[in-house]
């Protein structure tokens, strides 16, 4: 069976995750204690207690992720899992480049942490809102987009699954182009709590800094592909990880086009690593193969028999 590694993004967070992990795998304790010496807070104690306002605070939740996604991805490839791809959701790019072998995972952890840190400063100060639009297909939602913006942004952040996107740029904007798309036939406009206006350009701070950042990270070859969420594909042959890192915080995520071509390249079955299941569900709405769902201890045994063909 040829499996495809699927990496939760921000917002599927929550106190406790990586708990029971921790407490009944020794491997998985000893790397997640290396990656919480990585920052500069009790990064253990916040994943497992939080408060959960703390833990969903972008330049906090970010790290939190990685590390938990890092840890229990290096448990399943020792474990025999042999994905032949992997993609994430805008911060799960970064897990999927370090179970690839891009990063390392203390690596990965760090830049985490000043992705987080540089999307809070971008947002500072900006009356921001993001809304999901369900029942309406792309181009008649960027249309109202570019009607709505009059002078301001507001910008298709994610293309999640059929029939299911996100908007985001300037309160009033988003207001506009909601009230649009609505007229346009979507089914339903519903805000979203969200502290920056991610994936629009009005990140375009946050991609300058991660862009000097990036710029002298040492990098390890891939050894499977990563498929990319402002391409929603592969990276080809002009491109850069570190110039694809600084596109990606500023651009669409192409979540649906990345499952599409991970399933038109072979890959029939996945594991979403990670909090929530919300990848799960758009693959089934997408390409409709297998997925299993990965945070806990019982679903990472029951995830390593399916794989290994005992369940």
């Amino acid at each position: 069976m040829k499996v495809g590694l699927l990496f939760a993004g921000q917002g599927a967070q929550h106190a406790g995750m990586g708990k029971d992990l921790y407490e009944a795998l020794p491997r998985f304790r000893e790397l997640f204690d290396s990656l919480a010496d990585q920052v500069d807070f009790d990064l253990k104690a916040l994943c497992f207690e939080g408060p959960e306002e703390q833990l969903s605070q972008t330049a906090y939740t970010q790290p939190c992720m990685v590390a938990f996604a890092a840890a229990l991805s290096q448990v399943l490839l020792e474990e025999g899992v042999e994905p032949v791809a992997a993609a994430g959701l805008s911060l799960g790019e970064y897990s999927a480049l370090c179970a690839s072998g891009v990063f390392t995972p203390a690596q990965a952890v760090k830049l985490a942490a000043f992705r987080g840190q540089a999307m809070t400063r971008a947002a500072q100060g900006l009356d921001c809102g993001m809304a999901a639009v369900l029942g309406l297909d792309r181009e008649k939602l960027a249309a109202a987009c570019a009607q709505a913006a009059q002078g301001e942004v507001v910008e298709i952040a994610n293309y999640n699954c059929p029939g299911q996107m996100s908007i985001a740029g300037t309160s009033a904007a988003v207001d506009r182009a909601c009230a649009l798309a609505k007229e346009a036939g979507a089914r339903r406009c519903v805000p979203l709590k969200v502290s920056g206006p991610f994936h629009t350009s009005l990140m375009a701070p946050a991609g300058e800094e991660l862009a000097r950042r990036l710029a002298g990270e040492p990098l390890g070859e891939m050894k499977f592909p990563v498929y990319f969420n402002c391409l929603g594909a592969p990276m080809g042959d002009g491109d850069t990880v570190p110039a694809l890192l600084e596109k990606q915080v500023q651009s669409s995520v192409y979540m649906e086009d990345t499952l599409r071509r991970m399933a038109e390249d072979g890959v029939e079955a996945f594991l979403e690593i990670g909090p929530g299941k919300v990848l799960s569900g758009f693959v089934k709405k997408t390409v409709g193969l297998p997925v299993k769902s990965v945070e806990t201890l019982e679903e990472l045994n029951q995830a390593l028999a399916w794989v290994k063909g005992e369940a």
